[in-house]
């Protein structure tokens, strides 16, 4: 197989966006489990204790500062969840009443039904899976998809390596893919952002209100920030991304959420694999730029240093695809 840059897959065809963030937009049938459920498996390294749930392909549910019981993500559904979910063609599906497309869910379909967990890997502050993903809105086995993660638990951050693998035979045309989907708890309402020429040189960092219906803000620094009104919250640092979609949601209850995926675009292709890594930070906002800065830097230099090994120009950082 061929490596490639995923960003160079045809990005100037004018294409139909579809994101996930719309589809969430109408609740799904079945809540996901509680959080005290066996149906849990947690880390827990002293500065973070993350939840993944095993019935939805061990898509990420619970985040939080070890020691403390407030879940800043919201996981109402099997749709809401730090997960992986990408977009094909139209397939004479309907989402309840909507038309939609090809879309491979790691935690399930929007009924509640279960996808298979195939493998699941805990040791210290890491855990790892594979499961075969449902389609979101026919609830169908997608047994051409398979989805890998790697999680880790770092000092300062939360580390996720995410790999999807194709192995049908269709080609499709390019879409936006979220990379990954992220839900947060309603009261992290303020989005932040840098959205200046100069990244990583200090400059002033823009606070966005998102409404219910889809934005989409370009990232020089490669990362956001849904906070407080204190400024403290989740950020979101994914290297290989330059921009996101947003929005909030306020159904009522447990469904309300404040939600935004770092996108890229590419279309599915026989034997892609296609991986990249995201990170997630709890704290101020400067304080999460300040890490992030430093891992983004890092990413870099190391693809430059790969690049020149390889004889290779030097190209943006980004995620990759084979």
């Amino acid at each position: 197989m061929i490596r490639i840059r995923v960003l160079q897959i045809a990005i100037v065809v004018a294409i139909a966006v579809v994101v996930a963030s719309t589809a969430h937009k109408t609740l799904g049938v079945e809540k996901a489990p509680g959080v005290e459920s066996a149906d849990w498996i947690y880390l827990d390294n002293g500065t973070f204790r993350l939840g993944v749930i095993k019935s939805a392909g061990a898509g990420i549910g619970y985040l939080s500062r070890s020691g403390s019981k407030r879940n800043l993500l919201n996981h109402y559904d099997r749709g809401r969840l730090i997960q992986q979910s990408f977009y094909g063609d139209a397939d004479d599906s309907k989402w309840v009443d909507k038309p939609w497309c090809l879309n491979p869910v790691q935690g399930g379909d929007y009924k509640g039904a279960i996808p298979q967990l195939l493998e699941t890997k805990v040791e210290d502050a890491r855990l790892y899976s594979k499961s075969i993903p449902l389609h979101w809105a026919t609830g169908e086995k997608l047994v051409d998809f398979e989805l890998e993660q790697w999680i880790e638990l770092k000092r300062d951050l939360v580390h996720v390596r995410f790999r999807m693998s194709y192995k049908g035979k269709e080609s499709h045309a390019p879409r936006h893919q979220e990379i990954p989907a992220v839900f947060f708890d309603p009261s992290l309402s303020n989005l932040v952002l840098y959205q200046g020429k100069s990244p990583w040189t200090g400059g002033p960092l823009a606070n966005k209100h998102p409404g219910q219906k889809n934005e989409y803000f370009d990232i020089p620094e490669h990362w956001a920030a849904f906070v407080n009104e204190e400024g403290e919250g989740v950020g979101v640092c994914v290297p290989s991304a330059r921009q996101i979609t947003c929005y909030r949601f306020r159904g009522g209850a447990d469904s309300d959420c404040s939600y935004l995926a770092p996108i890229t675009t590419f279309g599915f292709r026989p034997d892609l694999t296609f991986e990249y890594d995201a990170y997630f930070s709890i704290g101020k906002v400067e304080e999460m730029r300040a890490q992030f800065e430093v891992l983004v830097k890092a990413a870099r230099s190391k693809q430059k240093s790969e690049q020149k090994a390889a004889g290779q120009p030097s190209a943006s950082l980004q995620s990759k695809s084979k």
